[in-house]
């Protein structure tokens, strides 16, 4: 496989729709070199958590759960997005092993971030006390979402296209140095529309799921399929041996899925069990013990502005009664003699 110094490449033409572009890498903000990839994946990250807050309740979640999710769930991500990258990339940082926390300098792998995102939802659901499933179909459907938009960071960064090729959709990226265009298979446009409609597939079935976890379950399929023949077309592929890493982990992924779904479908699943109207029946439970609790207060209340209202009428009249010196007649007494 053809390694390509994407340094050298500056243009990026797409003949198909008579486009060509020069964007830049990069820009300065207040003196700070920022990178339009990393800017392209908040942006990702941002819309997956505005979607997460907006469909919460639908998962039995509130919106502080998203939000602390967010703090729970992202680090794990990045960091195992970062270890697992650099795992089989070692010997570039063997010489020097401290360069493995330079993140800014690239070298983040996407199945590495599902890992830790999937770690991070186990840890953050034993603290909050929620359901693993329920959680992890929302998340699911929020990686979707990041991952759609933030392969558009592999654009501005020439990065992640596949082997060249004349195919009607190829893209084209300059090499300034030869002075001249080579066409590739745009990779990182093939995953971004591949999880666009995967989104909206899982968005609208979500709707009708049928137990927890099946949306989380949709996800690994989906993805697992379109990475296992999109990775095969990449140029800058993780090895083990002689196997592209990120395609294996994809097509077994997959199979599993594939497998967990197929046997989930034989099976009778009752909706009411789904962890949303599991909380919403704790909710109305408890909404009705505190109107019971109230409605007794009330009457308890009431009972005693009652009494209070009779003592107090009580006291008044003693206080009009007229007082009267009431003298006790006593019988007469008779002598006999």
């Amino acid at each position: 496989m053809v390694e390509y110094d994407v340094s050298k490449f500056s243009k990026i033409a797409f003949p198909l729709f008579g486009l060509e572009v020069d964007p830049p890498r990069n820009f300065s903000l207040f003196g700070l070199n920022i990178q339009f990839y990393g800017v392209i994946i908040a942006i990702g990250l941002m819309l997956a958590v505005f979607y997460g807050i907006k469909r919460c309740r639908q998962f039995g979640l509130k919106q502080d759960d998203i939000l602390d999710g967010v703090l729970w769930i992202v680090p794990f991500a990045i960091i195992c997005a970062r270890a697992y990258y650099c795992i089989f990339e070692w010997d570039r940082y063997a010489d020097d092993p401290i360069s493995v926390l330079y993140i800014w300098k690239g070298g983040l792998a996407i199945y590495g971030g599902v890992i830790g995102a999937a770690i991070g939802v186990l840890v953050f659901c034993l603290i909050k006390r929620l359901r693993v499933g329920a959680v992890l179909d929302l998340v699911a459907l929020g990686f979707l979402i990041g991952q759609s938009i933030g392969r558009w960071g592999n654009f501005f960064i020439r990065e992640a296209f596949g082997e060249p090729t004349d195919i009607f959709i190829r893209m084209g990226l300059y090499d300034f140095v030869a002075e001249k265009y080579t066409y590739f298979h745009p990779t990182f446009l093939y995953e971004s529309l591949w999880n666009l409609v995967g989104f909206i597939a899982l968005h609208f079935l979500s709707k009708k799921r049928q137990y927890d976890g099946q949306i989380a379950l949709g996800y690994v399929f989906w993805y697992g399929l379109g990475r296992t023949f999109i990775e095969g077309l990449r140029t800058d592929s993780l090895f083990i041996a002689n196997f592209r890493v990120s395609q294996l982990l994809a097509a077994c992924t997959c199979f599993v899925a594939a497998g967990v779904l197929l046997f989930m479908a034989l099976r009778k699943h009752d909706r009411r069990n789904l962890f949303v109207h599991v909380v919403a029946r704790r909710e109305a439970e408890a909404a009705a013990l505190a109107a019971a609790e109230a409605e007794a207060a009330a009457a308890a209340e009431a009972e005693a502005a009652v009494e209070a209202e009779e003592e107090e009428t009580e006291d008044i009249l003693v206080e009009d009664m007229p007082q009267e010196n009431i003298s006790e007649e006593k019988p007469e007494e008779t002598t006999e003699g």
